[in-house]
């Protein structure tokens, strides 16, 4: 232990953190700020054995802003403020597939995002994170010469994205699709650090281009964004908690639900998002 009584274990080189002795039922000023010192340090971070209650877990989440709503599907009855994911047995897809930064697509995308396990399958279903202020540093410069001063729209989809393959998720009755621009190379509002702002799954064009041009180099920052050296990998366990800087980083949820493994068994999990600001 460290002379904050917390160990801190590194996921990879590129990015994230395994704390141990921190409580996440303390929403103090002074848990709070060594939780938000970790968080711009590491992107992500992770806390095993957190049997937090719902309640511990909204009062956790106020602590770092407004809790925003998803524009589409619905939050728990008791709890408006959580958004329960349900992976059902059957189910081969689970959300969050596909390279993504959470509701970009927003006005204010999300700040951050805590993500608590309620039940997990015993194999399949990890999360992955890419650092995107490391896949900026490590773009290619012609493509930074050339999206530097760009913005990108990025789109909603349409409810049927978010509860079409799940039958436990269920729609808010709001269908309308929307979309929003973004600058391509963001600043991070606490640390002033660069970001490379873009994501596979809601950013569809660069403002201003042709779209045959704009495919060729999203299709390339996109692959550039994988590259594992700037990933870490996190195993889902029952009651772990993870925290992410949605601004810093995208994640994939990996759907290796395969028949004898992951297949056959359901996924909870309890989502809290917290509003952020218009990327600039």
């Amino acid at each position: 232990m460290s002379k904050y009584d917390m160990e801190i274990n590194l996921l990879s080189g590129a990015l994230g953190a395994e704390i141990k002795g921190i409580n996440l039922k303390d929403n103090s000023i002074k848990n709070f700020k060594k939780i938000n010192k970790l968080l711009l340090e590491h992107k992500v971070i992770f806390f095993r054995e957190q049997d937090i209650t719902a309640e511990e877990h909204i009062n956790l989440a106020n602590c770092f802003g407004n809790i925003e709503t998803h524009a589409y599907v619905k939050s728990r009855k008791k709890y408006p403020e959580i958004l329960r994911i349900i992976k059902e047995a059957n189910e081969k897809n689970q959300w969050g597939e596909g390279w993504h930064s959470d509701v970009s697509y927003n006005y204010k995308p999300t700040k951050a995002v805590i993500l608590k396990s309620i039940k997990i399958p015993p194999i399949g279903g990890d999360t992955v994170f890419s650092n995107m202020e490391l896949a900026w540093k490590t773009l290619d410069d012609g493509i930074k010469k050339i999206v530097k001063n760009k913005k990108a729209i990025h789109s909603s989809l349409g409810a049927a994205y978010f509860v079409k393959n799940y039958r436990s998720m269920e729609s808010n009755g709001n269908y309308d699709e929307y979309s929003n621009e973004h600058p391509i190379l963001r600043t991070h509002p606490e640390t002033g650090k660069k970001i490379l702002f873009v994501n596979w799954t809601y950013t569809k064009k660069i403002v201003g281009m042709k779209k045959k041009e704009s495919d060729e180099i999203l299709n390339k920052i996109f692959q550039h964004q994988e590259r594992l050296d700037l990933t870490c990998r996190f195993k889902w366990t029952k009651n772990a908690v993870a925290i992410w800087d949605n601004r810093s980083v995208n994640h994939y949820a990996i759907s290796d639900f395969f028949p004898g493994r992951g297949l056959g068994y359901k996924r909870i999990m309890d989502r809290i998002a917290i509003e952020g600001d218009k990327p600039n």
